[in-house]
């Protein structure tokens, strides 16, 4: 856990009922723009794979980090503001948490849903489905790149396990980083794409100049 209360006084421990959350790193930036197309340009395009075997709790979300936390706990506390934690918890009780994809706050934390840039699924169809059981779970708990990310409910229902081919944000402002993103982690994971989606990225880079 993030802190320790043990040994504290009664007076004490009702200070701290409701402790502030440590700052964590920022969120991992995007990749620059030429090199997100360069990343691009050298994804394989290859059919997707079968969905058969595929199941979420295969990459092991949202697992413990080395701070004793879950891996959702950690993002919730890197990316939120004035979080406060529950008393000699991890778990946050307040704060405010803002979705890129559909330019809202949340401030409820039950509704502050944590997103993976590139779907779970998503990874299962391109090449993940190959991977080893330590390799999923690196990857559905990366907190090292930019995958994974503050969303708001209905944003996270809308996309669910869709990538850029068939859903985009609908904050338009927020295509260049996703398209950077969402390449970038392809790229890093050595997953395959298709044609549809590398166009669909393509165009989303063109708005990084606007």
């Amino acid at each position: 856990m993030r802190r320790a209360f043990v040994g504290l006084p009664a007076a004490a421990l009702l200070l701290t009922a409701v402790s502030a959350a440590p700052a964590l790193a920022d969120p991992p930036a995007p990749p620059p723009e030429a090199t997100a197309r360069a990343e691009l340009a050298a994804l394989t395009v290859a059919t997707p794979h079968s969905m058969d075997g595929y199941a979420r709790d295969k990459f092991d979300i949202w697992a413990e980090q080395a701070d004793g936390c879950t891996t959702r706990q950690d993002v919730l506390a890197r990316d939120g503001k004035n979080v406060q934690d529950k008393p000699d918890s991890c778990q946050p009780a307040s704060g405010s948490w803002y979705s890129v994809y559909d330019d809202t706050t949340v401030t409820d934390v039950a509704k502050a849903t944590i997103d993976h840039m590139v779907p779970l699924a998503e990874a299962w169809r391109s090449g993940a489905d190959t991977w080893t059981a330590d390799q999923r779970k690196a990857f559905g708990n990366d907190l090292k790149d930019p995958q994974l990310l503050i969303a708001s409910e209905p944003s996270n229902s809308s996309k669910s396990d869709s990538g850029p081919a068939d859903w985009k944000p609908t904050n338009k402002s927020f295509w260049c980083t996703y398209a950077e993103d969402y390449t970038h982690i392809k790229s890093i994971w050595k997953l395959t794409t298709t044609d549809k989606e590398k166009s669909a990225l393509s165009s989303m880079l063109d708005t990084c100049a606007n």
